[in-house]
């Protein structure tokens, strides 16, 4: 290496240092960490007794002694009500730093998926932003408790930090002769569901002559011509990877329930199947033969594939000489939901899909499926993939119309909560959308309640016991439009379907 030095050129040759000259320096060098140091965060949990108690002091000295927004205490219904839930934050030593108070809004009454928060308190010298990650976990436990209202009326002067955290405010109010505003946190679970599984639609099938008039984005589609009703569904692979022989109970159990919502009576099936082997295939097979003889639908023919992923789609042919669109619902038109609330939560699938069906018996399921040609209503559709609020907006906007859901009166089982029930695939769940007054036929084993109504406009609201009401979809489910008026349809000789095929 060249250097300048007293103006002179001088050439020095790097020597590599040794072990010695490196422990020397390892003794002079001050070592210095320049990484800031993480400030302390509270732990955020649910309480215990201990932290119960912690939470009702600090808010007792806060909302009672310093601010005296209440007169002798603080403690009311919601505090004996044993599904209110209290989060505390807590300092490394377990010090509670602060607490927030959740639960059903009506306490002691039916919890019908609308929660509100309340006594959020933070002590004194708690780090900053413990506030605000009480208030987010409060909005995570609320949406997994399957809430779809979570409500707070909060102090004018923390309204800014709600909102901040994505809250909106709805309204005002007075409280203790302190000013309040009421907020309610935006649940997306409803449209998210809807968009994730519906909202392409429109896009992909533009073009495509879709069952014919009346008949556009229906659970199955009239042959023209005939009084042949087909209907065509995949099972997710990841469920038949999963759960093969449910996968194939499901894929006629689908379009069995297609086939009913138009009213149609199945006459047979034919179905593609793909697996990496035989063994997995007779596994999914063995489903399908199962869900084949519940029903009393015979397999007339299909395909099987060997060697690939794991896959499965059945085609479902049924008869009828009057199908029942979805399309023909009215503003003023009642809706009703009609389902079996028998079973359970299918292993590995709770929270999501619903079986009703593997435990009962063919005559059961019969009656069950033929309950809307029964019934005869103006509009029907089967609860799917987009849940009971996606399936209506499907029907509401097919019929060119909006929808309000009367969250109270929906048939629910007990053991799911209402965000749960209204997103699952319920087993075998049917709307149908009549005129006031016109009841649904007896179904057996199910239960029919009407619970909302069809309006003017798009998309779907829902109707709390207060008489508020909500956004569920904010518009069209499909983007495939109005579906227009049924055509007449000629009823055909019953000997003119085949029923060969191959396997």
């Amino acid at each position: 290496m060249q250097r300048a030095a007293g103006g002179r050129r001088v050439t020095a040759m790097m020597v590599p240092p040794t072990a010695a000259d490196l422990r020397s320096l390892e003794r002079n060098v001050l070592l210095v960490d320049f990484r800031a140091v993480p400030p302390v965060r509270p732990r955020i949990a649910e309480a215990d007794a201990a932290g119960v108690a912690a939470h009702g002091r600090l808010r007792h000295a806060a909302f009672v002694e310093d601010q005296g927004l209440f007169a002798g205490g603080d403690r009311d219904g919601a505090d004996d009500d044993p599904r209110t839930v209290v989060l505390v934050a807590r300092a490394p030593d377990g010090t509670v730093l602060g607490g927030v108070r959740l639960g059903p809004a009506d306490p002691g009454g039916p919890d019908v998926g609308w929660w509100t928060g309340s006594r959020l308190v933070v002590a004194p010298g708690a780090p900053a932003g413990t506030a605000a990650a009480l208030v987010t976990a409060a909005c995570a436990r609320a949406e997994s408790a399957g809430v779809l209202r979570f409500d707070a009326t909060v102090q004018q002067r923390v309204a800014p930090l709600f909102a901040r955290l994505g809250w909106h405010a709805t309204g005002t109010a007075d409280l203790g002769g302190a000013p309040h505003v009421t907020v309610t946190w935006p649940v997306g679970r409803l449209a998210a569901l809807a968009a994730a599984t519906k909202a392409p639609l429109g896009g992909l099938l533009a073009g495509l002559d879709l069952g014919g008039p009346g008949f556009v984005g229906d659970d199955g589609a009239p042959v023209p011509g005939t009084d042949v009703v087909a209907a065509c569904d995949a099972i997710l692979p990841s469920l038949v990877e999963r759960d093969p022989e449910w996968a194939g109970w499901c894929g006629v159990l689908v379009n069995v329930n297609d086939l009913a919502a138009m009213g149609a009576t199945p006459v047979g099936l034919l179905d593609a199947v793909a697996a990496r082997d035989a063994s997995f295939a007779a596994r999914v097979l063995t489903g399908l033969r199962a869900a084949s003889a519940a029903w009393g639908v015979p397999v007339l023919g299909g395909h099987t594939q060997l060697g690939v992923p794991a896959a499965l789609s059945v085609t479902a042919l049924g008869r009828t000489d009057r199908p029942v669109p979805a399309a023909s619902g009215r503003p003023g038109h009642t809706v009703s939901l009609t389902a079996d609330l028998g079973g359970g939560w299918r292993r590995g699938g709770t929270g999501t899909q619903w079986d009703s069906t593997t435990g009962r018996a063919p005559a059961e399921l019969r009656l069950l499926g033929s309950v809307v040609a029964r019934t005869a209503p103006a509009a029907a559709k089967d609860v799917s993939m987009a849940g009971v609020v996606g399936t209506l907006g499907m029907l509401a906007e097919a019929s060119g119309c909006g929808a309000v859901l009367d969250v109270a009166a929906v048939p629910r089982p007990a053991e799911a909560t209402v965000g749960d029930w209204l997103t699952c695939f319920p087993g075998t769940a049917f709307l149908t959308a009549d005129a006031p007054g016109r009841a649904v036929a007896a179904a057996g084993p199910a239960t029919s309640a009407a619970c909302g109504e069809l309006v003017p406009g798009s998309g779907v609201s829902l109707r709390w016991p207060d008489g508020s009401l909500t956004p569920a979809l904010p518009g069209a489910v499909t983007g495939l439009g109005p579906s227009g008026v049924p055509q007449a349809r000629k009823p055909r000789s019953p000997h003119s379907i085949s029923t060969g095929g191959s396997a």
